[in-house]
């Protein structure tokens, strides 16, 4: 080589950009799905050094008895998974192109909470994993200091979704002994005697004031527009079991704010406690007689009790959200799906309409007249309780209270 050909060639590796030692890190997906295709348990390598070989031991086995293909990956927090975490299950899908189940559990210090999705083949039917999972009373009441209890019971309620076996009762091992009573929550296992003597001497109030009423009413004398004129014979109770809850959550809230290095997932549900209980207090001071409104501080103040408890936030009974929370899901109008209590749910399966929570609306020629009819036919554009079915429909309820 010529002394001057040497010299162009160094000259021109002088202006050669610099090359990155290695290639950048492959996006979360991107690995998990490279390491799903030579074991569908992935375990971040973050995360190996610390991981038990038992509780890996049983989501295997899980994954063996699933009956359907089964995709898990253990991966820590993220600032990715903070922005894109709920769709992580789908981009993997389109990355393995298989049917099965796809489980992505994140831990947050100590804590695990999974995000999953059933895939099935073209043209089989069966029931959809999340109506599984709100149907499952067990689920909210797992431990979540370890991956393996949440794991297991994703992959049974996937296999009931699947085929339609009977979901197992969860080993005891695997319930938090906080939350597992009944599905109650660690206030309302504290509160619930007081509760009871509460609504006991409501009921015994009630009872006295009805029975002085009649014995002083003048038969003939009152008319069809004055007994119209009366709140419906439930709005006292609905507004003394909302404040009652309310009291539940700060309560719950103040446990969790007196608790020390807190974990990313506790100061996420205290936020969200927060800004439950906030939009419950605000109905309650706009609108303290107005049923509609309590009938929202008591759902509000409710999820905001679990959350701040530590459990799953449960949508409301559609039909009547002073009921117990909507467990179960029931077709309604146009083909549409909501959640409904055991009680509604069984009258919808017979072929009938629940009476659900009712309200007075104005009839009549001139609006004169009223009487009460199911909320959910009033006007859903004047009222954020209608128009998300107390959050049964949609779970902006607190913004939408914000707002106003």
């Amino acid at each position: 080589m010529s002394a001057r050909l040497f010299c162009a060639v160094v000259a021109a590796l002088a202006f050669l950009p610099v090359l990155p030692a290695q290639a950048d890190t492959p996006e979360l997906p991107d690995r998990i799905a490279a390491a799903w295709r030579t074991d569908h348990l992935s375990v971040d390598e973050r995360l190996r050094a610390t991981m038990p070989a038992s509780e890996l031991a049983r989501i295997r086995t899980a994954m063996r008895t699933a009956g359907l293909p089964v995709y898990v990956a253990l991966v820590p927090q993220s600032p990715y998974l903070r922005a894109s975490g709920y769709d992580l299950p789908t981009l993997l899908h389109a990355r393995i192109g298989e049917p099965g189940v796809y489980i992505v559990a994140v831990v947050y210090d100590t804590y695990w909470s999974d995000r999953a999705e059933l895939f099935r083949p073209a043209g089989l039917r069966g029931r959809d994993l999340s109506s599984v999972r709100a149907d499952d009373k067990q689920d909210s009441d797992l431990v979540d200091e370890r991956p393996a209890p949440q794991i297991v019971r994703t992959i049974q309620q996937a296999s009931t979704a699947y085929d339609g076996r009977p979901l197992p009762q969860v080993p005891a091992a695997d319930l938090d002994p906080r939350r597992s009573d009944g599905g109650l929550s660690v206030t309302d296992k504290e509160d619930r005697s007081a509760y009871v003597g509460l609504g006991a001497g409501a009921v015994i109030g009630f009872a006295l004031v009805l029975f002085l009423g009649l014995r002083r009413r003048r038969p003939a004398k009152r008319t069809k527009r004055q007994r119209a004129d009366e709140p419906p014979i439930d709005a006292w109770d609905v507004e003394l079991k909302a404040d009652d809850k309310i009291k539940q959550a700060e309560r719950a809230l103040a446990r969790l704010d007196e608790r020390n290095n807190k974990s990313t997932k506790q100061l996420d549900q205290r936020d969200d406690a927060y800004r439950r209980l906030d939009a419950a207090r605000r109905l309650r001071a706009d609108q303290p007689e107005d049923l509609l409104a309590a009938a929202g501080a008591l759902v509000l103040a409710r999820q905001a009790e679990r959350v701040a408890s530590g459990a799953a936030v449960q949508p409301p009974c559609f039909f009547n959200p002073t009921h117990n929370p909507g467990t179960a899901t029931v077709d309604w109008e146009d083909e549409v799906e909501v959640p409904a209590c055991q009680s509604c749910a069984s009258v919808i399966r017979r072929g009938r309409t629940p009476t659900g929570l009712r309200v007075w609306s104005k009839s009549g020629l001139l609006g004169h007249d009223r009487k009460q009819v199911p909320y959910w036919t009033l006007d859903p554009e004047d009222n954020p309780m209608v128009a998300t079915g107390f959050g049964a429909l949609s779970d902006d309820l607190p913004e939408r209270i914000a707002v106003r």
